[in-house]
């Protein structure tokens, strides 16, 4: 259910039938190797939403497709990034005018790790700006344990365009990979203690098993973060603040030793 497709009376009856939820996917357009397209991020976040929408009938907002891209750096063609305080900016004014729509509870769903500051800095906006708004922000490899397991396991933290993105895409997007040209290469940054950008880690913009990548394990890693999310998110449609759902209960807290 794309919010771009519906007409503005669509929209209106989606609300007076209680639906009152929206999703903003946020992405990025960025390297991702030799093999994967720029807008794997966008992609990602996308399909995820998407899916969630035909479970459970959430509109999903036009996708952003420009994050905060810039420890990608200069050295390969076709990053396209902006500023932390642009990509804030916009999403809190998209927020806006969602709630003006009369949806008041939004979920922003991330496609791209570095996008994460600047978002959790345009909720906190929101949630003082916005009193009336229940805002909400994940990233898609975070939706669950099990998530996180898949898209983790060959890069730590640090992962990028490795067998999860890799895979995904050949599940979504077969067209726009091209597996001759995977590369694998190893996480760098593991004994680091200061941040670097992409190019000081990467010879070719991947960290992972790149080449390891196969349709049927991208099927599972969107399957796995649909069917959490979709769960997730029939329980945020009637969700109370703390203090509404509160129930006292006598607890014992130690100390650790």
């Amino acid at each position: 259910m794309r919010w771009d497709e519906l007409s503005w009376s669509d929209l209106a009856a989606l609300r007076a039938d209680g639906m009152d939820l929206a999703i903003l996917p946020v992405g990025a357009t960025e390297q991702h190797g030799h093999h994967l397209p720029t807008g794997v991020d966008s992609l990602s976040a996308t399909a995820v939403a998407e899916g969630v929408s035909a479970e459970i009938g959430v509109p999903v907002l036009p996708t952003l497709p420009y994050g905060c891209s810039l420890g990608h750096s200069r050295k390969w063609p076709g990053t396209l990034s902006l500023r932390p305080a642009t990509l804030s900016l916009a999403v809190a004014e998209i927020a806006d005018w969602v709630l003006a729509s009369g949806f008041s509870r939004l979920l922003i769903l991330n496609g791209h790790v570095t996008n994460w500051a600047p978002l959790r800095c345009a909720l906190e906006t929101i949630r003082a700006d916005l009193p009336d708004m229940r805002i909400a922000l994940r990233n898609i490899w975070q939706i669950s344990g099990d998530v996180d397991a898949l898209y983790s396991y060959d890069g730590g933290t640090n992962w990028h365009a490795n067998d999860a993105e890799t895979s995904l895409m050949l599940h979504l997007r077969p067209e726009l990979v091209d597996m001759k040209k995977a590369v694998d290469e190893p996480d760098r940054s593991t004994c680091c203690f200061f941040s670097y950008t992409v190019d000081k880690e990467s010879e070719t913009g991947v960290t992972g098993l790149a080449a390891r990548g196969d349709a049927d394990f991208g099927k599972r890693v969107l399957s796995t973060a649909v069917n959490a999310l979709s769960a997730q998110l029939r329980a945020a449609l009637t969700e109370r603040t703390p203090l509404e759902d509160w129930t006292p209960q006598a607890a014992v807290f130690e100390r650790p030793v």
